[in-house]
């Protein structure tokens, strides 16, 4: 090759490093002639079996939310009902005021007319579902059940009883009752021990996730 062309093979080779970002083309004069290749692989993503449960899990959750929101919203229920969802699941929170009379443990006209709304949302998701009854603390005087134990663990069993009359079967369902050993407020108001006195229906992120998994161990996450 002439001094000119070795040159301008140079200036070309030169400016194909430049463009492509590669330092594999030969110099001139080599058998292998231009070949140009990259020097890292790029590899597809691969899905995280773990992510994609946790997104399921999550579209579960805010499904079960989003739809009672709607209820609280349709039926104008805000300050008596509210919904969360966290780590620990989605938690649908009832104040008592609706649901019993003062003292009572079993469900009023107007907390059997909610809870039924309550229950064909809940019936929709196959999940298990904690049922658990809040006390203040002040002392029961309304009735003959002296203690605040009782009376959240009674009133927790109502709601499962009519829950399961509502066609909600009764292996998802489970009952306990904290008393006013976990109070959202404080009990030395009026205001706060209203707040305390409450339902919660749980549905915990675990047993969802759990319940997902079991469903999919065929290979559907493989």
């Amino acid at each position: 090759m002439s001094a000119t062309q070795q040159e301008s093979f140079k200036e070309l080779v030169q400016s194909l490093r430049s463009a492509l970002g590669v330092q594999a083309i030969p110099e001139s004069g080599t058998r292998e002639g231009l070949i140009v290749r990259q020097d890292t692989e790029q590899s597809e993503p691969k899905d995280n079996p773990i992510d994609e449960l946790g997104g399921m899990v999550q579209k579960e959750m805010d499904s079960i939310a989003s739809n009672v929101n709607e209820l609280i919203m349709f039926n104008k229920l805000g300050g008596m009902v509210k919904v969360s969802s966290n780590n620990l699941g989605v938690v649908i929170t009832i104040s008592d005021v609706v649901l019993f009379n003062v003292g009572e443990t079993k469900l009023t006209r107007d907390g059997i007319a909610l809870m039924k709304k309550i229950a064909d949302i809940l019936k929709q998701f196959k999940y298990n579902i904690k049922i658990i009854g809040h006390t203040d603390s002040a002392a029961n005087k309304a009735s003959q059940i002296n203690s605040n134990w009782e009376v959240s663990v009674l009133r927790a069993c109502d709601v499962i009883h009519f829950l399961s009359q509502q066609g909600i079967d009764p292996k998802f369902l489970c009952a306990a009752g904290y008393a006013e050993y976990q109070p959202i407020a404080t009990n030395d108001t009026e205001r706060g021990r209203a707040q305390n006195r409450r339902v919660e229906v749980i549905y915990e992120r675990e047993t969802i996730s759990n319940t997902i998994r079991e469903f999919n161990m065929d290979g559907f996450l493989d």
